[in-house]
């Protein structure tokens, strides 16, 4: 920004009271939505919210859900997600919401009440240091001590929050300033604030050097990130064209699905834990690495020292704090990812690098098909979680409406993730670097919100959904046909599995022993409740999901002793994975040169 875009104008409007001001400034910026829940330091602002009509205000049963919600919001529609809570406990029970979003770039404002300024530090009734708390959970976070700073905080506020790494915001506001008379604020910036300007432009020469190395690469391999997703749909539109024009192969991350079509030819899947054969062995194997808006997180990496061992390595992003801060990176591309993409995209002539020999190796890993499953289909059956997620996502095909699906965190976020396929950004709202059970619920509702028309679903385990179940309330409130895809198996599944494979079988305390009846419970907050328990009850509870019209609990009862294969095991490399007890030998034989799986 300019120093033409920071002047102070004057202003002799009528003196408001802070809590007026501050919705105004909301309305600056653009906000029409606030998920939050009141309380005493807060009711002033809730009051003068009760007086205008352009901020609709979604009440949450918990704090925590209220980021979720606005987390949704803001994964949806790529604007920031406005959260209203009280000071105390509703400032602490917002904490996990504002690291999940810390951790996965979110833009969120989260506006907090605090006790006025006169009883701060004194242990007054529901006063916690938030400022102090909510430090290591956000990227910015400020205490407003006077009304003249209202105004400039919370336009600053938005503009740390949606610019370079995106990130939630946290203003602790004051009882007295809230409903203190303060004068108008000035109509634009003030430039006496210290500037927050990352630099978002890539440097031309980064850019021509890159090229170069792309142009001599012959196994290369983009890795492609949730900043591809932040940076907007133009940046996932130039990753599409970079790779038509290259055709090199991308693999993606958790955080990054969707950003690449899945049907893309090119695209290898998701790499990673649970990531697909190929794209993990592709990123073992590669000469050259692209890593476009990602972070090197241990779920991606596996073994630090064995990651893509034979690899030049080029990573862009907007932060510079993330270069060479897990992997180090030969070359540096520090700028927004998208573009950064337009001008790789400017740089590169020519047609395709020769990849005849690499795409050979890439389809000898894909003839393996590590997300394969069997499912017995007689109608007695039991349930595979993989199959219920293929048939559902099939059955969203036939649905004409944009379809956005979050998930809970445990194994049916990762089965989600392998088996529901994404062809456009911003469709795929899930936890990636906190992995916070009860996100998905909350996370929908935001995103229904967002998208009244579309048909949102939360894939969810049976354990994670209990986190913030009360959000059942807020759809019934709002008359949100949210929907609601539970894989039953009656475990914390991701537990299980890692006690029977790391801990000798010892179920400590990950089986749920007294379930409540979801299909009852969806019924006592006004929606509907349909079960499968066998293969033959399955599409007809999905088409039963998809067809009502309002809010719907599907519990899909699955078999419980179920893995989430392929998987790497912690501490191994890439090169290392586990496809499932009954395939190690077909991996083995396409694998060459010695590379054998555990």
């Amino acid at each position: 920004m300019s120093d033409s875009d920071h002047p102070v104008a004057t202003s002799s409007i009528t003196a408001q009271n802070g809590a007026q001001q501050l919705l105004d400034l909301l309305v600056e910026h653009g906000v029409d939505v606030i998920f939050g829940y009141p309380g005493g330091a807060v009711l002033p602002i809730y009051d003068a919210l009760h007086q205008r009509q352009d901020i609709r205000h979604i009440l949450v049963r918990h704090e925590q859900a209220a980021v979720h919600a606005a987390e949704g919001y803001a994964r949806a529609t790529g604007r920031p997600g406005i959260v209203l809570v009280t000071s105390g406990p509703g400032a602490t029970n917002a904490v996990t919401g504002l690291v999940d979003a810390l951790m996965d770039s979110i833009p969120i404002v989260c506006i907090c009440g605090q006790v006025p300024s006169a009883l701060i530090g004194n242990d007054a009734f529901q006063e916690a240091d938030t400022t102090g708390i909510t430090r290591p959970a956000t990227k910015y976070n400020y205490l407003v001590k006077h009304g003249k700073d209202l105004a400039p905080i919370v336009r600053e506020a938005f503009r740390v929050a949606t610019t370079g790494r995106p990130g939630p915001v946290l203003i602790d506001l004051p009882k007295d300033i809230s409903v203190g008379k303060i004068e108008a604020a000035p109509s634009r910036f003030d430039s006496r604030r210290r500037p927050y300007a990352p630099q978002t432009q890539p440097d031309p020469t980064a850019i021509r050097e890159a090229v170069a190395m792309m142009k001599k690469a012959r196994r290369p391999l983009f890795y492609t990130g949730g900043g591809v997703i932040n940076a907007g749909p133009g940046a996932s539109a130039a990753l599409r064209e970079l790779v038509r024009k290259t055709g090199f192969p991308v693999t993606s991350t958790l955080m990054g699905l969707g950003a690449v079509p899945t049907t893309d030819p090119h695209f290898l899947g998701m790499l990673g834990m649970h990531g697909s054969y190929e794209a993990n062995l592709a990123t073992h194997d590669c000469d050259l690495l692209i890593a476009l808006g990602a972070r090197f997180d241990d779920r991606v990496t596996g073994r630090v020292d064995a990651f893509s061992p034979g690899s030049l390595k080029i990573h862009a992003d907007i932060d510079p704090s993330q270069i060479n801060k897990i992997i180090r990176a030969d070359h540096a591309l520090i700028g927004d990812v998208g573009l950064t993409l337009q001008a790789l995209n400017e740089m590169w002539e020519g047609g395709p690098n020769d990849l005849f020999q690499w795409w050979q190796k890439i389809d000898g890993w894909r003839a393996i098909d590590s997300f394969a499953f069997e499912q017995d289909m007689d109608p007695a059956a039991v349930i595979r979680p993989q199959h219920a997620i293929k048939r559902l996502y099939e059955a969203t095909r036939k649905v004409k409406k944009d379809v956005y699906v979050s998930t809970e965190v445990g194994q049916h976020q990762m089965w989600a993730a392998q088996h529901f396929h994404f062809d456009a950004p911003n469709h795929w709202l899930t936890s990636g670097g906190l992995g916070t059970m009860g996100y998905g619920l909350p996370a929908a509702i935001g995103a229904q919100i967002a998208h009244p028309e579309g048909l949102v679903i939360d894939i969810a385990g049976e354990a994670s959904i209990l986190m913030n179940i009360q959000e059942l309330g807020t759809m019934a409130q709002y008359d949100l046909p949210v929907k609601i895809f539970i894989l039953n198996n009656r475990y914390m599944g991701m537990v299980r599995q890692w006690q029977e494979l790391l801990h000798g079988s010892r179920y400590a305390h990950s089986y749920s022993e007294a379930l409540p009846d979801f299909t009852r419970l969806a019924e006592a907050f006004h929606g509907k409740g349909v079960r499968a328990t066998c293969v033959g009850e399955l599409d007809e509870a999905i088409e039963t999901m998809l067809t009502h019209k309002g809010s719907v609990v599907a519990e899909i009862c699955v078999s419980p002793d179920e893995n989430c294969f392929p998987m790497i095991p912690s501490g191994a490399a890439h090169n290392e994975m586990l496809l499932g007890p009954d395939r190690q030998t077909d991996a083995a034989r396409i694998t060459d040169e010695g590379m054998m799986l555990v």
